[in-house]
C-alpha cells in the first residue's frame, strides 16, 4: 500500500499536559489547607467540605445528563472536585448542610453549566456561589467559629475574625481595637478565625510553591496581587498606623492567600498572556485594598476576583500576542 505523508494544521508538538493532569495537580496543592482546615476546625470543616464536593459532583452529573444531554460526564475530569473544595473553603465551618447544597447549586448550575460547562464560564464558578451565599444568608455566611472546637459543629462558640477587627477600627465601632489581632505568626499559622480553607498562609503558600514547581500555574498573577496588597496597605499604614494595619497583617489575613493562590489563577477565568496577567494582578489588588479598608464588607477578595474576571475579554483582547511571522510597523 502507497505511504502518504499527511499534513495537517499546527500545533505539531504533543505535550504531556491535560485538563485532567493539572486539576488533579491542583487537587494535592490543595491537601495542606484542608489539612490543616481539620486540625483548626475539626468536624465542621470535613463535613462543609464533603457536603460541598458531593453536591458539585451531583449537580454537575445531573445537569450535564439530564438537562444538556451530554453523552459522557464530566465530573471525572476534576473540576466539580475543585470548584466544590474552593466553595468549601470560602465557608465558616459551621455552615448548615442545606446552605451548602444551594450554594453548589448556584456555583454548579449557574455559574458554569448554564454557559457550556468547563471553558466556558466567564466567572470563577466557586467564588459565585460564595458570593451569591453571602448575599443570601448575611447572618450564617458571617458566624465564624473559634478555632480549636474539634468536634463542635453548628453549636460552635463564634469569634471575631481578623477581618472584622480591622473593619471595626476602621468604623470607629466600639469595642474593636487592633491590639486584639492574633499575631503575625499565629496569622501565618492558621491559627484565628475565618473561613475553613483561608486561615492557613503557610499551608496556601506550600500549594503555591507545588503549582509553580509542577508548572500547573505561572507565577505572575499571584505575586502581583501579593506585591500590590503589600505596597498599597503599606502606604496606608504609613499614612496612618494608628487605623490601618501593617502590610504583612493585610497579606496574612482573610481570603487574601486563597484567593491569590487558587481563585485568580483560574485557567478559564484568567488573562492568557504575561503582560495581561500582570494588569489583572495589579487590579485585582488594589480592589481588594479600597474594598477592605474604604468598602462595606471586611473581605474583598472575592468581589475583586469576580469584577476581574469580567474585564478578562478585555484585557486578552488588549494584550493580544504578536502573530507568528508578522512585522512591527515603522514609526
Amino acid at each position: 500500500m502507497e505511504n502518504r505523508l499527511t499534513i495537517s494544521l499546527s500545533p505539531h508538538i504533543h505535550g504531556a499536559d491535560s485538563v485532567k493532569k493539572n486539576m488533579y495537580g491542583v487537587l494535592v496543592a490543595l491537601i495542606p489547607a484542608f489539612l490543616l482546615s481539620l486540625y483548626f476546625f475539626g468536624v465542621g470543616a470535613l463535613i462543609v467540605t464533603i457536603t460541598s464536593v458531593v453536591a458539585c459532583l451531583f449537580f454537575e452529573w445531573s445537569i450535564g445528563k439530564f438537562i444538556m444531554k451530554k453523552e459522557h460526564t464530566t465530573i471525572l475530569d476534576g473540576s466539580a472536585v475543585i470548584t466544590g473544595i474552593l466553595l468549601a473553603f470560602n465557608l465558616p465551618s459551621n455552615l448548615p448542610v442545606w446552605i451548602i447544597i444551594i450554594g453548589a447549586l448556584f456555583a454548579i448550575g449557574v455559574a458554569k453549566m448554564s454557559f457550556g460547562g468547563l471553558g466556558c464560564n466567564p466567572f470563577n464558578p466557586a467564588l459565585v456561589g460564595r458570593v451569591f451565599l453571602l448575599l443570601s444568608f448575611p447572618v450564617q455566611m458571617t458566624s465564624w467559629p473559634a478555632v480549636g472546637q474539634i468536634v463542635a459543629y453548628t453549636d460552635a462558640t463564634t469569634a471575631a475574625t481578623p477581618l472584622a477587627i480591622m473593619k471595626g477600627v476602621i468604623k470607629g465601632a466600639p469595642g474593636y481595637s487592633l491590639g486584639d489581632l492574633p499575631s503575625s505568626i499565629d496569622l501565618f499559622i492558621g491559627h484565628s478565625g475565618g473561613c475553613i480553607g483561608e486561615v492557613s498562609a503557610l499551608a496556601l503558600l506550600l500549594g503555591l510553591c507545588y503549582m509553580l514547581w509542577k508548572k500547573i500555574i505561572t507565577w505572575h498573577i499571584p505575586v502581583s496581587i501579593l506585591v500590590t496588597v503589600f505596597i498599597f496597605s503599606g502606604i496606608m499604614h504609613w499614612v496612618n498606623p494608628a487605623l490601618y494595619v501593617s502590610p504583612v497583617v493585610q497579606l496574612l489575613s482573610g481570603g487574601l492567600m486563597l484567593g491569590a493562590v487558587f481563585m485568580a489563577t483560574d485557567y478559564v477565568t484568567s488573562p492568557m498572556s504575561t503582560k495581561g496577567m500582570l494588569i489583572y494582578g495589579v487590579c485585582i489588588g488594589l480592589l481588594t485594598v479600597v474594598i477592605r479598608l474604604f468598602g462595606a464588607y471586611p473581605e474583598g477578595m472575592s468581589f475583586a476576583i469576580l469584577i476581574m474576571n469580567a474585564f478578562t475579554p478585555l484585557i486578552n483582547a488588549y494584550c493580544k500576542p504578536k502573530r507568528f511571522g508578522e512585522v512591527a510597523k515603522k514609526k
